[in-house]
């Protein structure tokens, strides 16, 4: 076979957003799709280097909510941030006019250095849907799926109340500020119910997985550029 034959190979991203209500267990479904080779973008450790002591955030945030946001080491208060913004529609609207734009571009940055590779990039997204139940898919283009992480809300305030500390009235404030379970499932490929145990679990991973890879040979089909919105 000559050179000319042989067809280029060809190295395209599969890039998989997953979303769910906090609580449902995104972290637990993420790290478990890292464990079968999957490449992890997760907004919210983006959200945390953004905020940053000296970073342009963090500044904007400190000139709006001045000093009662910045703990005693300097670094940003988190709880106190959440004391302000999420019992407060106007300035929960504030925090996020602060802070998504910059997210937005440090996941495009990211998403950008992987392009030129054959990776399985999942992108960890809890407002991959608004609270005001619009998805924000324009914005990132070109996903091969959509893996949502179902589970009742009362479950998830229970596991906010025991596995993460909150109070209940904190933890039902942050359910009720983000977008809806209808409004996610309604942009949902494949949706995972971690309603039950944890081998139950494991067993919706490995289909989550075998459903990525089945997406490969589609995605090798399509030309349609870059996708970076």
């Amino acid at each position: 076979m000559s050179a000319a034959e042989i067809s280029p190979t060809v190295v395209v991203v599969i890039e998989i957003g997953l979303t769910g209500g906090i609580g449902a267990g995104k972290s637990t479904v993420a790290n478990g799709l890292v464990d079968r080779g999957a490449i992890l973008i997760d907004a919210d450790r983006v959200v945390h280097d953004l905020q940053q002591p000296g970073s342009a955030v963090f500044e904007a945030m400190v000139e709006r909510w001045g000093d009662r946001i910045v703990a005693d080491d300097g670094s940003l208060d988190r709880a106190a941030v959440a004391a302000v913004a999420f019992t407060d529609e106007a300035e929960l609207k504030a925090l996020n006019d602060l802070v998504h734009p910059a997210v937005a571009e440090e996941m495009k940055r990211r998403r950008q250095a992987l392009s030129d590779t054959d990776s399985v990039v999942v992108l960890d997204i809890p407002l991959l849907v608004r609270a005001d139940g619009e998805p924000l898919k324009e914005t990132y283009s070109k996903l091969a799926g959509i893996v949502v992480i179902d589970t009742e809300p009362e479950i998830a305030v229970e596991r906010l109340m025991t596995h993460r500390g909150f109070g209940e009235d904190d933890a039902r404030a942050r359910v009720a500020n983000q977008a809806s379970r209808e409004a996610r499932l309604a942009v949902a490929d494949f949706v995972v119910d971690n309603s039950g145990s944890v081998e139950a679990l494991e067993e919706q991973i490995d289909a989550v997985w075998a459903w990525v890879e089945s997406l490969r040979q589609v995605s090798e089909s399509d030309d349609g550029g870059d996708g970076f919105a």
